[in-house]
């Protein structure tokens, strides 16, 4: 596809290779990858860019697979003047490209809970989108308002009803550039705020396979139930247990494979390419479903187009 772009003050890179910019470190190129000085930029680039051109909204790529073919159109990612975070009383203001951990620390030093966000991946913007939870807490629990661009270039500023809240979603357009989100968490103690993260990430730590190349949960836990952390939470409908009962933790396909601490975390173990990580996730979706009958679906997002055989 050729078209002609606006001129920017950020960064505007032609045939981006986007595998390092993905936890999983696979993916093609994009076609384009703008990375906006500010709003202004922002805004200006979307209301010239013609309406064909695909967009796509891309955080730090921490719940992402990008095929091996990559991504037409520009593909959007911000970074440093939208990363800023603000406390004022219960008030949380923070950029998109702000990291969940960040603003969970920020918070926490400020006297304000925003705990759970401390062992979620990726950015306030991705969370905001994905509803992203744990411990029994959502960002559906805690959000005030958010302001976004939307694909014309209009700065519009979405209410919890705009949002659509949903188990793990939203309701939100796939090319709507959310750039700042707005909690309110309730007060506590810093010392006790921090002595809960600290627990938390041991926790993780202990369970989950965090210094994999993965991407996080690969499937929601079926029927919508949360993984609540709770000590009586219990694991009958949970996503690992239903995969580990149809004997796929630990299976493999090339480079990937269901993490063997955590059979709910797609990895790449070296070498994997996207149609790997793929291709084994939708072989445990048919094995899990003739082993239960349920249908996992999938938490990882995967955009973008497979590679020319």
């Amino acid at each position: 596809m050729t078209y002609d772009l606006p001129d920017v003050r950020g960064a505007l890179t032609k045939n981006r290779d986007l595998s390092s910019l993905t936890w999983m470190r696979v993916g093609g190129p994009a076609d384009w990858l703008f990375q906006p000085a500010d709003m202004d930029d922002l805004a200006e680039f979307l209301a010239a860019l013609d309406l064909c051109v695909p967009v796509f909204p891309m955080g730090v790529g921490s719940n992402l697979i990008v095929r091996d073919g990559g991504i037409r159109g520009v593909v959007i990612r911000l970074g440093r003047g939208f990363n800023e975070i603000g406390v004022a009383g219960q008030m949380v203001s923070a950029g998109a490209a702000a990291l969940d951990a960040h603003v969970a620390k920020k918070a926490a030093g400020e006297g304000v809970d925003l705990t759970f966000l401390r062992t979620i991946p990726g950015s306030i913007g991705g969370a905001a989108r994905m509803n992203a939870g744990c411990y029994g807490t959502y960002m559906a629990d805690v959000f005030v308002e958010a302001e976004a661009v939307t694909r014309a270039g209009e700065r519009v500023t979405l209410s919890p009803a705009d949002m659509g809240f949903a188990y793990r979603q939203t309701e939100l357009p796939p090319d709507l550039i959310v750039t700042r989100v707005t909690m309110e968490g309730a007060a506590g103690e810093p010392d006790a705020l921090e002595a809960r993260m600290t627990e938390q990430l041991a926790k993780r730590d202990a369970s989950q396979p965090t210094k994999d190349r993965t991407a996080g949960s690969t499937f929601r836990n079926p029927a919508g139930y949360s993984s609540t952390g709770q000590a009586d939470d219990t694991h009958e409908l949970k996503a690992w247990k239903v995969i580990e009962d149809a004997g796929m933790r630990g299976a493999r396909l090339g480079g990937a494979v269901m993490n063997e601490m955590h059979a709910n975390f797609l990895t790449n173990a070296g070498g994997a390419t996207a149609a790997d990580l793929e291709n084994l996730g939708e072989l445990v979706r048919k094995k899990v479903y003739e082993t239960s009958g349920l249908t996992l679906q999938w938490e990882i997002m995967r955009v973008g187009e497979p590679a020319d055989k």
